[in-house]
């Protein structure tokens, strides 16, 4: 599996490096993949996140080592999704102790905000 090295952010030039994907395929899958979003930086240079460089890690690999086609490879990558949302919502804790943990931290900010007017 590839390293990314610990940074906010790369260049165009710098994840191609990192997924050996030509800048120009990188474009394209941005076009097709729209989950795929780099800012532009103040210079009008493309800016991935990390969140963006993982996907791309995935694609790849979904297009070239499981011969995904680019309809099925983007199908794949909405379930993936969806699956490392589900996991990061599935903390272990069960509905009423979060909603009794969402009632404690309200009441908190009520009386700060009070306090502050």
């Amino acid at each position: 599996m590839t390293q990314i090295p610990d940074k906010l952010y790369f260049k165009i030039g710098e994840v191609a490096t990192l997924t050996k994907v030509k800048p120009y395929v990188l474009r394209y899958w941005e076009s097709e993949f729209k989950i795929i979003s780099p800012k532009k930086s103040l210079t009008k240079q493309r800016v991935y996140s990390r969140r963006d460089v993982d996907l791309i890690l995935d694609i790849k690999r979904l297009l070239y080592k499981e011969g995904f086609t680019l309809d099925g490879a983007k199908k794949r990558v909405k379930e993936i999704q969806a699956e490392k949302a589900k996991q990061q919502l599935d903390l272990g804790f069960s509905d009423k102790k979060i909603q009794n943990a969402l009632k404690s931290i309200k009441k908190e900010l009520t009386s700060i905000r009070k306090m502050l007017v």
